[in-house]
Order: structure tokens, then C-alpha cells, then sequence
């Protein structure tokens, strides 16, 4: 009986077995392909690397895949399935149905864990929050405790290859923007946007970079060389547009997010990070969960500011627990009370994963920001991926791989269809469609001829000057101006383009004053030693010029031309010119390291206009008036600014500062006897600037100056006339209180602090801290002298040089420094409407000079983020 019954048993299972893989063959011989997105339920934006996978399928291939940068999976398996459940850090995990259809797809809405501040703060209990016996904070510092050996930095030696990729466009498009008559030809160009909150949203994709790189990193001595195997970029027609510029300005809005930082550059600001050594007074942290189904387990801490209006962000951290504290993930955001400008919404994601030490390595990057000047108006949404593979540490290089340059081109950039091949090949993350788009797009949109023409007309309003074939004609800002000496001013000029020749370039003007019925001319000729424009970097050229035009003693005026229009405007007496001539050659040579080197021959006649006057006093003090001056000069130049950005304008070059300094130096000298030349003097100078950042409370721009001119018997007009601004606009080189030629020295030291507190004082103010204005402050100061024999008071030499300058009530009105140094401050308010700087600028001494003013009201234009 019993073997009976086991027989039977055994004939039950063995029926049982062959059912069942009968049945599982069968179901996997049948498959369906999902594909979808991942995104944030609340904001609609994808989620990268998320993990999708079949619920209740073993581990294999096809039941588990990660999404991409844009939030797009695709998942291929058995029909018997059909529930899948996309997670990921700081989200709760969420399952979709799916049908047994063979292809289907599916958008998956996932739903952030907000249970930050204003969900965990115990109110009931009357609890005031406190550092103190917190486990959030106790946990944080052990995460700043640790920091050294988990991050980069705290390794002798590591080596990993980098993925870049950003790309930029118009966002939040209305379907009535899009269909406008003028977009006719356009419309290849518009894609519908899918992270958009309401319907009918459109988005024009408009900027895309990638880069390859391969990147070693050594401790001591310290150093991270970078290796760009390729770059590739979607390029405008370069007569509009500094495609390298405009990269460099892009990577400084989104750069690269190291948490292990204590500050974080993001638009151009600094955000002390949640881990920084300071976060726990600037932060509030939480313990809002523990997981324990990764492996190490992992700590969710959730942060935010204590003032939601300062440069900090929230989010949540994720913390292993297995006695490193490393970092394993984090997601940050900023607070919609933050002091930021033109930020309609930015996120940081950040993945870490072991590496061959078993240490957290970041992974993966992801910054996106979507840029407006309204909260529902059009903006500029971009986002930079950076992927990190092939990680590893401990492995040496020789010395020669860390010599040299941060960043080296290492490919060939003449040969563009090598590097389309190495990003086919070798990018580790797929690009969506629309991304591939943009490269296509761009090209097509250069060739359609109404482009060109809004090109053209926007490169004339920002830059002033319009296209006319192969000449440029501008800048448009200089066609008319006025002052005293020559009235009325009409002044029309331009200048030859790559397209007529990429060796010789030529520029030109002529003005005309109504009152002094002079004409102005100006003519130069440039050959480029390197075949490239003579304004792109790095220059190399040398250039012959001749000039005869007006100019202001002692200006030197960057950025602007002194006959700008807005410059027309001066307060108090500004009737001192000169009228100059001046045949000039000049050679310029930048390195690749940004080291500048340069040398000038100049000979230049000037004669005094309007109230200037030229002239000695003899021992019996009868005035002897000079009517000209003649010197011939010889020049050399250094500037060195490492790791330099800029944005190349027609014009102007506009930096794009950061934490390296710039060095300069200048020497010139006077030689009598040569073409004319009346005077011997040698003049040195050498200056520094650099930007300091100070985490929350804002920045602070430096520079200082020394000048030292040699020579005696030297009229003023060959020493230094320090740079004085009678307009009223605050001049940041320039002393907004000082009067023309007011100030003369043949040695002299200046300092020079922009001190911009970004709001960290009026942050904290109720009320105030909504108009969201932010603090500068500002100091110049100035002291030098003149030795006996260049000082027109000396009983020695008093008759061999210049008088004093004197106004028409014979009083005098220029002079040098006393036993003080010159010196002015100001307060001021910048951000107010996002665009504007006004400062109250207070003269701190030599008061007693003739139309010294105290104070004064200086504004600026300047746009803050």
C-alpha cells in the first residue's frame, strides 16, 4: 500500500514538473517589448537612470534595464509577466500594468518623497529645531569627517574616462508662438515638449556639446589632466556668433557639481553644499528614511536652508551606513523664495557607484535648469550629463601624463569625420532623437536666407555693427556723440571680415566736430600670422595704424569708446582735450596657456584743445605756452591669466571670471632724438586682479596697481594722470569722484575691492528680502607723489616742467597726492529689476579742491543670476 502511495506521489510530481516547464517554455518563447518613459510625477521632468524591471521575473537578461538621460527605457520579455516597477533614490518606487500586447509603451509618473521640513517638523510638540542631540547632524558630520577619503581628492592616484553632453533650447513655447506666419519655414524645428505642465507646450532645441575625455588625477603634487579625445558641437556661422564664447558661457552656467565641494558654482553664484564644513549652520537636516534593500544600507537625510531666501539648495542626501558615510546619491533643488535671477527651476541629480577599492565613485551627473524671465513665459531650458567610467585608483602614471595644461586636445580637430565616428562608437549614453536632431537642424536653419537676415539684424543690436558683404560697419553706439571741444560729433566707420581675406584685415573711421570744424580720421591694417580672425583667440598679428582724433588726458576706457554716446554726459568742467596724432605698430601673441606677450613702437604729436594749456613759468614768472608734444615710445607687455574664459564680442572680449588670478605687466619707454622725439622717461607698471569667492557671503573683486615712471624734466602729460569719471555712470576702473586731471604722479600704488554680498544681510530683513536686492560695497584708493624734479612746485625745477592746470577763475585744479592717500567708498543696491546698480559713492578727502565733490549717485547697468 505505502509503495503504492509513493508511486503515486512520484507520478503527481513528475506530472507536475513537465506541466510546469512545458508552461514556462512556452511563456518565454512569447515575448513583448515595452518601451517609455520615467518621469517626476510633479514636474513632469524625466528621471535619468532609474531602474525599471519585471516584477516576480528572476534576474536575467531583459527583465531590469536603467533609463537614459532623457528618462527612456526599453524592457523585452516573456508575456507571462505583466507588472513592471520603475525606483530610484528619493522616490517611492511605482508599478504599471502592462498588456500582453507585443509592443506597447508606457509613462511612468513617479512621486518624489517630500517629506522634508514641512512634513517632519514637530509643531506639536512646541520643538524648536536644534543641532543639538540631532541624529541628522550627527550623522552629516560624520559625513564631513569622511569626506577626505571618499572623494577624489582623498586618493594618491585615480583615472577614469568622462562623457560630457549639454544641450540647450527654448522651452515653454505656446502652440500660437510656434504657428506665427514669420515660423513658417521653420517648423522642422519645434518639437512638442513632454516635461510641459499643460498641453499644447512646445520646445526649441537649439545647443548641443559632447566631449570625450580621458582624465588623470595626482595628489602630490596636485594635479587633474584632462585628455579630450574628441568634441563636437552643433556650430553657428561664426560672423554672428563666438561659438567657442558662447560653450565657455554655457559650461559656466552648468557647471560640473562635485558635492564633496564646500561650494558649488552654479549661474555664476556659489551654493555652500549640504556636506560643506559649515552646512550644519546654514542647513536644517532630517532623517526621513532608512533603506535597506540597497546594499550597504542607506540613510535618507532631507535638508533645507534655514533661510529659504540664501544661495543654498534642498533635498535629500543618501548616506551608506557601512562606516565610510559616503554619499551614494542626492537630489537637489533650490527654494522658490531664493535670491536668483532668471531660474525658473534647477535640478541635481547625482549617482555613485563602487569602485575597485570599493569606495563610492560619482557615476553620474545631471544638471538641469530651465531659464526665464517669467514663471510661465518663454525661457531657455538646458541640462549637462557627465558619466564617469572605467574608474579606477591607486594606478600610477608617468610624470609625462600629468605635464603640461589642465585640458589637452589630444584628436585631430581638422578631421570631423573621425570624431563623428568616436562619438558613434564610444558614447556611453544614447542620444534621444531630438538630440540628434539639433546637429541637422542648425545646419539647415544657416541656410535658409530669412535666418541670415535675423542674424544679421541681431548681431547689429547686441553688437553694433552691421553686416555689409565682407566688411562690417559700426559700431552703430559711436555715430553720434558730443562734447565740449567739438560740439556735435558724427562719426561713421567699419572694418573688413574673414570673408574678403583671413590674413589681412583693415579698419577704419571718420568724424567730423560741428564747433571745432575738425575732421577725425583713423586707418589700420592687420596681418594674422595664424590665418584666423585678429579678435579670436589666440591672436597672433601684428598691426600699423594711424590716428588723429580727440581724447581726454588720462582716460583709458575699456569696454567702451570714449566718443560713446551714453559718455556724452558729464558733470562739472570737462572742456580738457587734446587733439592727437599717432602713428602706431603693434605685435600680439597669446599662447594656448592664456600668456600674452606684445610689443609697441608709437610716435605721437598732440596739441592742447578747449581749456588745456601747456605752459612754463620762468624764474620771473612770465607763462611760455607750448603749443605741441612730440615723443616717440617703445613698449613692451605681459598679461598672463591662466585658465582664462570669455565670451569674443565684435568688439570686446566679456570675461567670464573665476577664481584665477591676472597678471600683467607693461614697460615704456620715451626716446629723444628719435622721429621727433622731445623726451627720455621709462615707465613700469604691473597689476593683479583676482576674484575671491566667500561662500554665502557673496564675492569680492581685487585689483591693485603699481606705476613707476623714470626720468626727469617730464611734463604731465607723459605721467600718470590717474583715471578719473565725471559721468554718471559708476566706472569700476575708474575714480567716480575724481575730477579730470584732477590727480598727477610719476610713482603711485592703488587697490581697488568690488565687494558684492549677494544679499546675504538683506535676506534676512521681513519685507525686504522680497524685492530680493542684493549689497555691494566698494573701496579705491590711490597714493603716490611726484619727485622734485617732475614737480611744477619744486624752486628747482618748478621752471623746467608744466604748470599746474587752472580753471577760468585761475585757481588751481590739478595736483598730486599730499601726505594721504586719494580715497572714496560707496554702498550701494544692485539686482533692483534684475539689471540695474546704484551706488552712493562718498569722497573721503581732499575735499578742499576746487569742485571736489562729496558725494554722489552713480548707477550700472549689470545683469546678476
Amino acid at each position: 500500500m505505502e509503495a503504492k502511495i509513493n508511486a503515486q506521489t512520484f507520478i503527481n510530481k513528475l506530472f507536475f514538473s513537465i506541466t510546469f516547464l512545458l508552461s514556462a517554455s512556452l511563456a518565454f518563447a512569447q515575448t513583448k517589448t515595452v518601451t517609455g518613459t520615467v518621469k517626476d510625477a510633479k514636474t513632469k521632468a524625466p528621471i535619468a537612470y532609474a531602474t525599471v524591471a519585471v516584477v516576480g521575473a528572476p534576474a536575467a537578461a531583459g527583465t531590469s534595464t536603467s533609463t537614459n538621460a532623457n528618462g527612456e527605457f526599453k524592457l523585452v520579455f516573456p508575456t507571462s509577466y505583466v507588472k513592471i516597477r520603475a525606483s530610484y533614490v528619493g522616490y517611492d518606487n511605482k508599478d504599471a500594468f502592462v498588456t500582453n500586447d507585443a509592443v506597447q509603451t508606457k509613462e511612468i509618473l513617479m512621486d518624489a518623497q517630500d517629506n522634508m521640513l514641512e512634513e517632519v517638523v514637530v509643531k506639536a510638540k512646541k520643538k524648536k529645531y536644534s543641532n543639538k542631540d540631532n541624529p541628522a547632524v550627527a550623522l552629516i558630520r560624520k559625513v564631513i569627517e569622511n569626506k577626505d577619503k571618499n572623494r577624489l581628492s582623498g586618493q594618491q592616484y585615480a583615472e577614469f574616462d568622462q562623457y560630457e553632453k549639454m544641450s540647450l533650447g527654448l522651452s515653454n513655447l505656446s502652440e500660437k508662438f510656434v504657428n506665427k506666419k514669420i515660423f513658417k519655414n521653420y517648423q522642422f524645428l519645434f518639437e512638442t515638449d513632454d516635461s510641459a505642465k499643460t498641453a499644447n507646450k512646445y520646445v526649441l532645441p537649439a545647443f548641443i556639446e559632447e566631449k570625450i575625455s580621458k582624465v588623470y588625477y595626482r595628489k602630490d603634487p596636485s594635479k587633474t589632466k584632462q585628455y579630450i579625445l574628441g568634441d563636437q558641437r552643433a556650430q553657428f556661422d561664426p560672423k554672428f556668433i563666438d561659438n567657442d564664447g558662447l560653450a565657455a558661457y554655457f559650461n559656466k552656467l552648468y557647471e560640473q557639481v562635485d558635492i564633496y565641494d564646500n561650494n558649488i558654482s552654479l549661474v555664476t553664484n556659489q551654493f555652500l553644499s549640504p556636506i560643506a564644513n559649515s552646512a550644519p549652520t546654514f542647513y536644517k537636516f532630517f532623517i526621513t528614511d532608512t533603506i535597506k534593500t540597497s546594499q550597504p544600507w542607506l540613510v535618507e537625510l532631507s535638508f533645507v536652508p534655514r533661510n529659504k531666501a540664501d544661495m543654498l539648495f534642498k533635498g535629500q542626501l543618501y548616506v551608506t551606513l557601512d562606516g565610510n558615510y559616503a554619499v551614494q546619491g542626492a537630489n537637489m533643488t533650490v527654494a522658490d523664495d531664493i535670491n536668483l535671477n532668471f531660474v525658473r527651476d534647477l535640478q541635481v541629480q547625482l549617482k555613485f557607484e563602487k569602485d575597485n577599492k570599493s569606495r563610492f565613485y560619482l557615476k553620474t551627473s545631471t544638471l538641469g535648469i530651465d531659464f526665464s524671465l517669467t514663471e510661465k513665459g518663454m525661457g531657455i531650458r538646458g541640462s549637462r550629463t557627465v558619466d564617469y567610467n572605467n574608474y579606477k585608483v591607486g594606478v600610477q602614471q608617468p610624470d609625462s601624463i600629468y605635464d603640461g595644461p589642465s585640458t589637452v586636445i589630444a584628436y585631430n580637430v581638422e578631421n570631423k569625420k573621425a570624431t563623428k565616428s568616436l562619438f558613434e562608437t564610444q558614447r556611453p549614453l544614447a542620444l534621444a532623437q531630438n538630440e540628434l536632431n539639433i546637429y541637422h537642424n542648425i545646419d539647415t536653419l544657416q541656410k535658409i536666407p530669412s535666418f541670415r537676415t535675423f542674424m544679421d539684424i541681431a548681431a547689429l543690436l547686441l553688437s553694433g555693427y552691421k553686416q555689409a558683404g565682407p566688411v562690417e560697419i559700426g559700431p552703430v553706439n559711436t555715430f553720434y556723440s558730443f562734447n565740449p571741444v567739438e560740439g556735435f560729433r558724427l562719426r561713421v566707420g567699419g572694418r573688413t571680415t574673414e570673408s574678403l581675406s583671413k590674413r589681412f584685415y583693415a579698419e577704419s573711421y571718420a568724424a567730423y566736430g560741428f564747433k571745432d570744424q575738425k575732421w577725425k580720421y583713423f586707418f589700420s591694417g592687420t596681418y594674422a600670422f595664424n590665418n584666423k580672425s585678429v579678435y579670436s583667440f589666440p591672436m597672433h598679428y601684428i598691426r600699423a595704424s594711424y590716428k588723429k582724433d580727440t581724447k581726454i588726458p588720462g582716460q583709458k576706457l575699456e569696454f567702451v569708446q570714449e566718443d560713446n554716446f551714453l559718455l556724452s554726459f558729464k558733470r562739472g568742467d570737462n572742456d580738457r582735450y587734446i587733439y592727437e596724432t599717432n602713428y602706431g605698430l603693434e605685435y600680439k601673441k597669446e599662447f594656448l596657456n592664456h600668456l600674452t606677450i606684445g610689443a609697441g613702437f608709437n610716435i605721437n604729436k598732440q596739441t592742447p584743445a578747449g581749456s588745456l594749456t601747456y605752459q612754463m613759468r620762468d624764474e620771473n614768472g612770465q607763462n611760455k605756452l607750448f603749443n605741441e608734444l612730440n615723443t616717440t615710445e617703445l613698449s613692451v607687455n605681459f598679461r598672463y591669466a591662466p585658465h582664462e574664459e570669455f565670451y569674443q564680442g565684435k568688439i570686446y572680449r566679456t570675461p567670464i571670471f573665476n577664481q584665477y588670478p591676472i597678471f600683467t605687466f607693461n614697460y615704456t619707454a620715451g626716446i629723444k632724438g628719435l622721429a621727433k622725439g622731445e623726451y627720455n622717461y621709462h615707465s613700469f607698471n604691473v597689476g593683479a586682479f583676482k576674484r575671491f569667492y566667500l561662500s554665502q557671503f557673496g564675492f569680492a573683486d581685487v585689483t591693485a596697481e603699481g606705476n613707476y615712471i623714470a626720468g626727469k624734466e617730464i611734463p604731465f602729460p607723459f605721467l600718470t594722470i590717474h583715471r578719473a569719471n565725471q559721468t554718471y555712470a559708476y566706472q569700476l576702473n575708474s575714480y567716480n569722484l575724481m575730477n579730470f586731471l584732477e590727480f598727477v604722479s610719476d610713482h603711485n600704488a592703488s587697490i581697488n575691492v568690488q565687494y558684492y554680498m549677494n544679499g546675504f544681510l538683506l535676506n534676512k530683513i521681513p519685507l525686504i528680502k522680497k524685492l530680493k536686492l542684493r549689497e555691494v560695497f566698494s573701496f579705491k584708493g590711490v597714493y603716490g607723489g611726484l619727485r622734485k624734479e617732475n614737480d611744477p612746485d619744486d624752486p628747482n625745477y618748478g621752471s623746467k616742467v608744466f604748470a599746474w592746470q587752472r580753471n577760468a577763475q585761475d585757481i588751481q585744479s590739478s595736483y598730486t597726492f599730499g601726505s594721504e592717500p586719494y580715497m572714496e567708498a560707496s554702498i550701494g543696491l544692485s539686482n533692483i529689476f534684475k539689471i540695474l546698480r546704484v551706488d552712493y559713492v562718498k569722497r573721503l578727502n581732499y575735499l578742499d579742491h576746487v569742485d571736489a565733490p562729496a558725494w554722489g549717485i552713480r548707477a550700472r547697468v549689470r545683469f546678476d543670476f
